[in-house]
């Protein structure tokens, strides 16, 4: 299958970001599970075929080309009478792949076929609308997921960024090598955004078990038994996450000065720790080695019988490291804005996001006036606060 020419080509594109079963093979196009009737009124799913005409790997104007093949049997009406109008030829024909069409078909607009979506849905609606009057549930759509070509980093084809028409956009972030050191609470939602993104190797740092009180600050619902076997983390949520993202690897370690350069292959650090001499090495290393790195801290407070939270993410790259110290906590075991130990889901997931969401400005994926360093969010006043910016 080849999901590089129905990118690249419109009419093919918009057959499947609107949920049919499209695949190419060689010069054909195909498009599976579509309904029909057969004689004996059952309604059953067929294949229907397209020759393409190419240039290179886009489609062009199919206007001559205006025979359809179809795999299945002969489509009728909803009476079970062969719907004569479209008969071209009954006729087994093998095509590509051992792909064999029973039938063609030939309905000709006086101007041709301007692309092979119209040739498509034409040729659709004719042998579906029967099926849609016996069983009106029936659909030709089925949005089924697409498995990715090989050099994807993807198990399956990334449909969003094609029906939204951001892949370019996305390309943005391809190719790079990312570390998530912590996968608590908020390095798991780091992990969750990161892996729908399409870098090429994401790498997991975690010594620790999951254990129950993580499922309760993480994302996803793990059962019970997933819960007794106290999995590390890291490979814990590389078997969720390799389902979707092929360059995922797990290391089952703390980061410590012996091998803190277990990250140095990295282009891009987030760090998501709450211990303050290990988080020390880790940005001292980073910082020798010109490192780019996002560390995020979360506090909540019990207040007057409500809780009270703050969440903060700070930004160093080539552009602005001077900031680093003075917003960093490094302490161990001491009280401050960012070592209580009380995490709430919800303030996890809005701090992994708005790091992802700085990364991703920092490498053009979204527009952007100017870079803020260091963000810190309240939800006793509302406010999110940039600091220490630096313009474009």
């Amino acid at each position: 299958m080849s999901q590089k020419l129905i990118s690249l080509s419109p009419d093919l594109k918009r057959l499947r970001d609107e949920g049919y079963e499209i695949e190419v093979r060689s010069a054909y196009a195909l498009v599976h599970h579509v309904p029909y009737v057969n004689v004996n009124r059952e309604i059953k799913y067929g294949t229907l075929v397209s020759d393409l005409v190419l240039s290179g790997d886009v489609t062009v104007n199919p206007i001559s080309n205006h025979v359809m093949f179809f795999c299945g049997e002969h489509p009728c009406d909803m009476y079970g009478t062969a719907i004569e109008g479209i008969r071209h030829q009954t006729i087994d024909q093998p095509l590509v792949d051992y792909i064999i069409s029973n039938h063609s078909f030939s309905n000709k607009p006086d101007t041709g076929y301007a692309n092979y979506y119209d040739k498509f849905i034409q040729y659709i609606k004719i042998i579906l609308a029967p099926a849609q009057a016996l069983d009106d549930s029936v659909t030709a759509q089925t949005y089924r997921p697409i498995e990715s070509d090989e050099a994807s980093v993807f198990q399956y084809y990334d449909a969003n960024a094609s029906r939204s028409n951001i892949a370019t956009i996305s390309s943005k972030l391809e190719g790079q090598k990312i570390a998530i050191i912590g996968l608590g609470g908020t390095g798991s939602y780091i992990l969750d955004l990161v892996a729908k993104t399409p870098v090429s190797e994401i790498h997991l740092f975690d010594g620790d078990e999951f254990l129950q009180h993580n499922a309760f600050r993480a994302p996803g619902a793990p059962t019970m038994e997933t819960l007794k076997e106290r999995k590390n983390k890291s490979e814990y949520f590389h078997s969720i996450y390799s389902n979707m993202h092929k360059g995922i690897h797990n290391h089952s370690e703390f980061l410590t000065a012996t091998n803190i350069g277990n990250i140095q292959f990295a282009d891009f650090v987030f760090i998501a720790i709450d211990e303050g001499s290990t988080k020390r090495e880790i940005v001292n290393t980073l910082l020798t080695h010109g490192k780019p790195f996002i560390d995020v801290g979360i506090g909540v407070e019990i207040v007057d019988d409500s809780l009270m939270g703050q969440i903060r993410l700070t930004t160093g790259n080539h552009q602005k490291y001077d900031h680093i110290y003075d917003r960093i906590s490094f302490s161990d075991g001491v009280a401050d804005a960012y070592s209580t130990n009380i995490q709430i889901a919800e303030l996890n997931s809005l701090n992994a996001s708005l790091a992802v969401i700085q990364w991703k400005k920092l490498y053009g994926f979204y527009n952007h006036h100017s870079y803020e360093f260091n963000s810190i969010y309240s939800t006793y006043t509302g406010d999110l606060i940039n600091e220490d910016r630096h313009e474009n």
